[in-house]
């Protein structure tokens, strides 16, 4: 699925464009669900909001129990990032790039100095266009390679997925049924914007 342009760069443009001959009717909504989900995310634009994890896996037993946070702090014409904090731990932020092909998601992590950490820009592009509420994103080659470096081959499976509707965003890990077999999930509620958190590290 090749786009002419980014998709949030469109927006703007889709949403003025009319002809004489369409005044009054409305304009036919954007069949690409990638356009609606980035668009949803921009909506959300410099809002907060808290979640909880809803799965059990017991590799999350620090995270478990502890406030969550997610922050659609900054939207660019082709880039979306999305600071994720874990009570007082500002490492991660969740960053959502617009190829033209597709969306990529990458992890950012950082040390509080703001320096990259040892295991960061990892993720993957979506590889279907997914629907409008919901898009998975498989490792790709330059992840495995630094999970394989850093001695982290369980992690060579992983698929992310992001979901958002009206009341809810989601984030997701996935690897398959075996040995390295993973689920990570929290959930945040869209209904009840809280109040920022301070930047993300290496963000200020």
């Amino acid at each position: 699925m090749v786009r002419a342009a980014p998709i949030l760069a469109t927006l703007a443009v889709l949403a003025a464009c009319s002809s004489p001959e369409s005044e009054g009717t409305p304009l036919e909504a954007d069949p690409d669900p990638q356009v609606a989900f980035l668009e949803r995310l921009t909506e959300l634009c410099g809002q907060a909001f808290a979640g909880e994890l809803v799965s059990d896996d017991e590799a999350d037993a620090d995270i478990a129990g502890q406030p969550l946070v997610m922050h659609v702090a900054d939207c660019a014409p082709d880039q979306i990032r999305i600071p994720f904090h874990v009570g007082e731990d500002r490492s991660r932020t969740w960053v959502l790039t617009d190829t033209g092909t597709g969306i990529l998601l990458k992890h950012d992590h950082r040390h509080e100095d703001g320096s990259e950490d040892a295991v960061t820009q990892y993720g993957g592009e979506t590889s279907a266009p997914g629907t409008a509420t919901r898009q998975e994103f498989p490792v790709d080659d330059e992840s495995i390679a630094l999970f394989e470096r850093e001695g982290l081959s369980a992690s060579v499976t992983n698929v992310w997925a992001m979901e958002v509707d009206e009341s809810r965003f989601a984030y997701e890990l996935r690897r398959p049924a075996g040995e390295n077999e993973r689920f990570f999930r929290a959930e945040f509620d869209l209904t009840e914007p809280v109040e920022p958190p301070p930047p993300a590290w290496g963000s200020e």
